[in-house]
């Protein structure tokens, strides 16, 4: 990859690295970025510069942004996901466009931010993909020990059709608990 590619990885991990919020002795969001990417590459090894980009300031700036912001509603769950991926988007187009990438490039990573149209846009489907396989491998355990079987089941069941038959294939081989297994059982037996 390029200087350019190379200082905007190093501009994203930067401002990740701000996050207050820690996983793991780490800034949950710098955490995060570098989860996703690796998702990424296992899932296309060759992924595009853009799509890199794109995986590694999905989540940009998102403690400043918290949840608790909205209301605590369906809608208002629904509001700050959308809100968020446009503030996201934004921020990594203000970094790129800094860091000396064209017009072309930046929108085509915001694109990828906002997941636009999804799923006929095949990176977009990676990137899917390497969302979901994050929240399976290291965030179903904790949120499934905070709600309800059917809240669970039917999270895993909107993550499970928004996966391509590949990202399935890998979810099933991630170790899981006894009561996540079942969860995950349950959720594709319908």
């Amino acid at each position: 990859m390029t200087e350019k590619f190379s200082t905007a990885i190093a501009r994203f991990d930067a401002e990740n690295s701000r996050d207050p919020n820690l996983e793991n002795s780490q800034p949950r969001e710098l955490l995060y970025a570098k989860r996703l990417t690796d998702w990424v590459l296992k899932l296309n090894p060759n992924a595009s510069e853009v799509l890199r980009l794109a995986a590694r300031c999905q989540h940009i700036f998102r403690w400043e942004s918290p949840r608790e912001n909205y209301p605590m509603t369906r809608p208002g769950y629904l509001k700050w996901r959308a809100d968020l991926k446009k503030f996201h988007a934004q921020k990594s187009g203000e970094i790129l466009k800094e860091v000396g990438y064209d017009d072309e490039t930046i929108r085509r990573v915001q694109d990828l931010n906002l997941k636009k149209n999804f799923p006929a846009d095949a990176e977009v489907r990676v990137l899917e993909d390497a969302l979901c396989l994050v929240f399976l491998e290291f965030q179903f355990t904790a949120l499934a020990a905070k709600s309800d079987d059917e809240k669970m089941i039917n999270a895993l069941r909107k993550s499970w059709a928004k996966m391509t038959e590949a990202a399935r294939a890998e979810a099933l081989k991630l170790n899981y608990g006894e009561r996540e297994k079942s969860l995950i059982g349950r959720a594709l037996a319908a």
